[in-house]
Protein backbone atom coordinates (compact mmCIF):
# COMPACT_ATOMS: atom_id res chain seq x y z
CA UNK A 1 0.00 0.00 0.00
CA UNK A 2 0.78 3.55 -0.66
CA UNK A 3 2.23 5.48 1.90
CA UNK A 4 2.94 8.62 0.45
CA UNK A 5 1.64 11.77 2.13
CA UNK A 6 -0.15 12.16 -1.55
CA UNK A 7 -1.59 8.99 -1.48
CA UNK A 8 -3.03 8.69 2.13
CA UNK A 9 -4.36 12.77 1.62
CA UNK A 10 -6.26 11.32 -1.66
CA UNK A 11 -7.38 8.22 0.20
CA UNK A 12 -8.76 10.36 3.40
CA UNK A 13 -10.44 12.72 0.53
CA UNK A 14 -12.25 10.47 -1.51
CA UNK A 15 -13.39 8.43 2.03
CA UNK A 16 -15.16 11.52 2.93
CA UNK A 17 -16.02 12.47 -0.06
CA UNK A 18 -18.15 9.29 0.43
CA UNK A 19 -19.30 9.61 4.16
CA UNK A 20 -20.73 13.15 2.96
CA UNK A 21 -22.50 11.85 -0.55
CA UNK A 22 -20.47 14.32 -2.50
CA UNK A 23 -17.78 14.98 -5.27
CA UNK A 24 -14.17 14.21 -4.28
CA UNK A 25 -13.09 17.86 -5.96
CA UNK A 26 -15.76 19.12 -3.53
CA UNK A 27 -13.93 18.46 -0.63
CA UNK A 28 -10.67 20.72 0.67
CA UNK A 29 -8.42 19.33 2.18
CA UNK A 30 -7.37 22.81 4.05
CA UNK A 31 -10.90 23.11 5.33
CA UNK A 32 -11.94 22.63 8.88
CA UNK A 33 -13.73 19.30 9.60
CA UNK A 34 -16.87 21.47 10.85
CA UNK A 35 -16.78 23.07 7.77
CA UNK A 36 -16.54 19.93 6.06
CA UNK A 37 -19.54 18.90 7.80
CA UNK A 38 -18.17 16.25 9.70
CA UNK A 39 -19.93 15.39 12.72
CA UNK A 40 -18.56 13.34 15.66
CA UNK A 41 -20.31 9.95 14.09
CA UNK A 42 -18.43 10.49 10.74
CA UNK A 43 -15.26 11.09 12.69
CA UNK A 44 -15.49 8.01 14.49
CA UNK A 45 -16.04 6.29 11.67
CA UNK A 46 -12.98 7.98 9.83
CA UNK A 47 -10.94 7.19 13.19
CA UNK A 48 -11.99 3.41 12.63
CA UNK A 49 -11.32 2.95 8.94
CA UNK A 50 -7.87 4.72 9.26
CA UNK A 51 -7.26 2.30 12.20
CA UNK A 52 -8.32 -0.80 10.08
CA UNK A 53 -5.97 1.02 6.72
CA UNK A 54 -2.96 2.15 8.09
CA UNK A 55 -2.98 0.23 11.41
CA UNK A 56 -2.29 3.78 13.37
CA UNK A 57 -4.56 4.66 16.28
CA UNK A 58 -6.19 7.70 15.46
CA UNK A 59 -7.53 9.08 18.67
CA UNK A 60 -10.31 11.50 18.81
CA UNK A 61 -7.94 14.14 20.83
CA UNK A 62 -5.65 14.04 17.82
CA UNK A 63 -7.89 14.07 15.17
CA UNK A 64 -9.14 17.62 16.34
CA UNK A 65 -5.77 18.93 16.66
CA UNK A 66 -5.12 18.02 13.36
CA UNK A 67 -8.35 19.47 12.07
CA UNK A 68 -8.14 19.35 8.41
CA UNK A 69 -7.53 16.61 6.25
CA UNK A 70 -4.06 17.57 4.91
CA UNK A 71 -3.04 17.77 8.79
CA UNK A 72 -3.96 14.39 9.13
CA UNK A 73 -2.52 12.97 5.95
CA UNK A 74 0.56 14.64 7.71
CA UNK A 75 0.02 12.89 10.85
CA UNK A 76 -0.56 9.28 9.07
CA UNK A 77 2.25 9.71 6.18
CA UNK A 78 4.74 10.57 9.82
CA UNK A 79 2.89 7.36 11.62
CA UNK A 80 3.41 5.18 8.66
CA UNK A 81 6.65 5.88 7.95
CA UNK A 82 7.87 5.76 11.76
CA UNK A 83 6.30 2.27 11.55
CA UNK A 84 7.54 1.15 8.61
CA UNK A 85 11.27 1.34 9.96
Amino acid sequence: MDTSKDAILQWCREYVADLLATPVDAVDPEADFDRLGIDSALAVSLLMEVEERYDVDLSPEKLFANPNLNAVADYLHARTQRSAV
